[in-house]
């Protein structure tokens, strides 16, 4: 059978290179899972599978003691040769919290095998009602974790002046938010969103408020380089299909920005020619 990707990699359409790129290391998937929220450790384990991501963000502060990080199940039973890590610093409310959590994280990589992973998915939020990213806050540790040679990944609204700053001060990505976690609204601040995605020369990574497969699309189509999703499979009726659903979607949205859509036009324009009508 012939696959559809290796025709177009042959015809010269797509790049064979086409993937992923955050501070050097290439990633297959432009789709990243977030691990928590499932009913179960089997839809957790078989949504991450068949969504074929390439990045598993894990919150640190659900692990109560690193000495005993091989019986938290999940990361026992993931094939951790093949998925990169992601700790993040979800539950933190200020900048020294995250800062401990952050290092934290890169132990819980180290113990797992991951031992040049310097990841971390930053968040502090402070905002305990609608669960806002502290912009401050989010500066400030980010610029303390870059110091320290961690490769930050910031979770923020989508203010396009701070996404500059995050970029300057040496953050290797800038993950804006879609709409509030755990919505499922899909995006609701395009126009900041596409301004801070015209603006970076950093990877741009929607995450949060991404509700089903056409969010994906619009977001991968518009520019962003990945997307991070965790609610909208999680609470899926059925977490597998949509985790599948995802990785289409996000291979849709792709291709769909690499091919430049048509210039939109206020005229109806015919698709068959006036020429040689029979009449």
């Amino acid at each position: 059978m012939i696959c559809p990707t290796d025709t177009l990699e042959q015809e010269g359409v797509i790049d064979s290179s086409d993937s992923l790129l955050i501070n050097g290391r290439v990633f297959n998937s432009r789709l990243m899972l977030g691990t928590g929220k499932y009913k179960n450790l089997q839809e957790a384990y078989s949504s991450i599978i068949v969504s074929q991501t390439s990045i598993v963000t894990v919150a640190v502060r659900r692990l109560q003691n690193l000495g005993h990080v091989k019986h938290y199940s999940l990361l026992d039973i993931l094939p951790l040769d093949m998925l990169w890590l992601l700790p993040n610093t979800a539950g933190c409310s200020t900048v020294e919290e995250a800062v401990r959590v952050a290092a934290l994280g890169r132990e819980m990589c180290c113990r797992l095998g991951q031992v040049d992973n310097n990841f971390v998915k930053l968040e502090v939020i402070a905002d305990s009602q609608y669960l806002l990213p502290d912009p401050i806050g989010t500066l400030k540790a980010a610029e303390y974790l870059v110091d320290k040679g961690y490769a930050v990944l910031p979770y923020i609204y989508p203010d396009p002046m701070l996404a500059k700053q995050l970029e300057e001060i040496g953050c290797v990505t800038v993950m804006p938010l879609a709409s509030p976690i755990g919505s499922g609204k899909g995006l609701q601040n395009l126009e900041n969103i596409q301004i801070i995605i015209n603006s970076a020369s950093v990877p741009i990574i929607i995450d949060a408020g991404l509700g089903t497969s056409s969010d994906a699309v619009k977001a991968i189509e518009m520019g962003s380089a990945a997307v991070l999703v965790n609610s909208a499979i999680a609470y899926a009726k059925s977490p597998v299909l949509m985790a599948d659903a995802m990785r289409l979607g996000v291979i849709s949205g792709r291709y769909a920005y690499l091919a430049k859509r048509m210039i939109q036009s206020d005229q109806a324009r015919p698709s068959s020619p006036s020429t040689g009508l029979v009449y």
